[in-house]
């Protein structure tokens, strides 16, 4: 439900209980923050699109939270009868563009031809992500798509040879890169064998409440206070535009946040708005 403010109500916080979906979300794997667990020998790496998550499961294109993605037909036409994992993306910077039409229920079929389905995981519990490596790739190069393309693997010996990749994907608009422990069998939630390198930190919390806006901000949402996976209960009171500060993310849903690493007392520094997950 969206919430919007025209003079904020009195009341310092507004709570309510967190919303659910009756959409059963696919067992998809998450990365957490790359810290030099491992030698980068020991991964398979790719660069991290900005577009939005896209699980087919052999029938449906759904978001990774288990709603339906309604794409044209032509689109997933080409598609096997089988799990693949991948973004949707229309090139660097145009994350909001693909958001828009992932949200619509009617297919915009000349806006949908600037979509690519970039494939970086065919999920198998008996297999290495290696192995997946291979199996994706052959599978999606069989297809013969202009517009589903699996994502490459490259492999570095030293951290000299990934940050070189990673200073290369951050020139050209990326947002950073993945890392894929090779050995390692598909595991669902978030695990430390995928792991992402980026200049900033992101992750996920559940809007717990407003706090109301002072100064040009009056009569409208100042901050959010959210708790993250890990229990962990803050205040986010930048990233919003004016019209979010209006109809800001429902209380109960899922947004992300970018940060710049840990205070002492483990709460997210310099945390900012992102996104709203669950619309999507």
């Amino acid at each position: 439900m969206k919430h919007v403010f025209f003079g904020f109500c009195t009341a310092l916080i507004v709570c309510a209980s967190p919303t659910s979906f009756s959409n059963i979300a696919p067992d998809v794997q998450l990365a957490k923050e790359y810290e030099k667990q491992k030698p980068v020998s020991d991964y398979l790496i790719s660069e991290k699109y900005d577009g939005v998550r896209a699980i087919w499961d052999g029938k449906l294109l759904k978001t990774r939270s288990g709603h339906i993605i309604h794409a044209p037909k032509w689109f997933t036409a080409v598609l096997p009868n089988r799990w693949l994992d991948g973004e949707l993306w229309a090139g660097y910077n145009n994350f909001a563009f693909v958001s828009s039409l992932v949200r619509r229920k009617v297919p915009d079929h000349d806006n949908w031809q600037q979509v690519h389905y970039l494939i970086f995981d065919a999920p198998d519990p008996l297999l290495t992500f290696e192995q997946r490596f291979e199996k994706y790739q052959g599978i999606v190069n069989g297809l013969h798509s202009i517009h589903v393309k699996p994502i490459p693997q490259h492999h570095f010996t030293n951290k000299a040879q990934l940050d070189e990749f990673y200073t290369q994907v951050l020139l050209r608009g990326g947002e950073g890169v993945i890392l894929h422990e090779k050995q390692a069998t598909h595991q669902a939630g978030r695990t430390a064998q995928v792991l992402k390198y980026k200049p900033k930190f992101d992750a996920e919390a559940i809007v717990l409440a407003y706090l109301p806006g002072k100064g040009k901000y009056q009569g409208m949402m100042g901050a959010i206070r959210v708790k993250t996976m890990e229990g962990v209960i803050f205040n986010i009171g930048t990233g919003f535009t004016d019209e979010q500060r209006m109809s800001p993310p429902a209380i109960g849903s899922t947004i992300t946040f970018q940060y710049q690493g840990l205070t002492k007392y483990g709460k997210p520094r310099f945390a900012s708005f992102l996104r709203t997950r669950d619309a999507l």
